[in-house]
Order: C-alpha cells, then structure tokens, then sequence
C-alpha cells in the first residue's frame, strides 16, 4: 500500500534502479490510479531532471538518459489495436530502449510483451494499492534484484 504522491513517486524511483536497456514495463490502472506519477518518480530514479508530461495526446514522450532511451507511452486513446501497428511504434520496442506503456491493453496482440506489470489501484483519496508481476525471465531477474535490496513493497516471488 502506498501512501501519497511522495510514496509513489519513491516506489518508482526503486523500479527505476531495476531497469535496463531491453525492458518493456506495463502500467496499469484505472484513470487517476497514479501511472503518470509512478512514470515521474522512474525518470526522476534515472537522473531525469527536467518535467515530465503525461503522453496521452503526444501517444509517447521521449527521453534520452545518459546514452539510454526511454519512450513513454500512453495508448488511452486509441479505438483499435490496429492504431499501434500504423503509428509506427513496434521500431521503439528495442534492445536499446526501456518502453513504459500505459493502457497496454489498447494496443492489443501485437504489442511485446511486458517484462514487468505494475498494477496501480486506488485505495481512498491518498492511498494506492500496488501489485508488480514478472511475466518475462528478465522481469523475474529485475524482481529477485529488488527482493535482495528490501523495498517499499514486498513484491511477490516470481
């Protein structure tokens, strides 16, 4: 359970430390469930500085970390999977890139699949349940890292 806007942006911050070229994370959750902060607290984990928007009407933000790329993701908008395919996308799912995606589930079938699912629920005003799965081996290396170093959360064994 996480408890106000600093407890996400510090649980990002801790997923930040996992991640590496190659790794593809789901957000999940309902509107107002905290995605977008938990996305701020990642980049603020990964040294980034600057503001971070919400990509919901650019589809994807961009972000060059050190010599990382980090693409945002936010498919909310999107009326079929079919849009995935013809903006483009699939050529930013790459071994040299770290893709964060919200509303995976708009894309549909053709989307890579994720490393890591982090599911993002309210639970009151300020409270925000998490659970985090690791659907791929290198996801399960990124969970067993973070099991080792203790963490806001007790993620689940893979």
């Amino acid at each position: 359970m996480l408890e106000g806007e600093a407890a996400t942006l510090a649980l990002g911050a801790e997923l930040a430390s996992l991640l590496h070229a190659g790794l593809v994370v789901f957000l999940e959750g309902d509107l107002g469930a905290g995605k977008t902060t938990l996305a701020r607290g990642i980049l603020q984990g990964l040294g980034y500085e600057g503001k971070v928007k919400s990509p919901t009407y650019n589809l994807v933000e961009v972000y060059e970390i050190s010599r990382l790329y980090f693409y945002h993701f936010d498919f909310y908008r999107f009326d079929n999977p079919e849009e995935w395919e013809e903006a483009g996308f699939r050529e930013y799912f790459n071994g040299e890139s770290v893709c964060l995606v919200e509303w995976p589930e708009k894309a549909g079938a053709s989307l890579p699949a994720a490393d890591l699912r982090v599911r993002l629920g309210v639970a009151g005003t300020n409270h925000r349940h998490v659970e985090v799965q690791a659907p791929t081996e290198a996801g399960a290396r990124c969970l067993k890292r973070w099991q080792a170093r203790g963490s806001l959360l007790a993620p689940p064994a893979p």
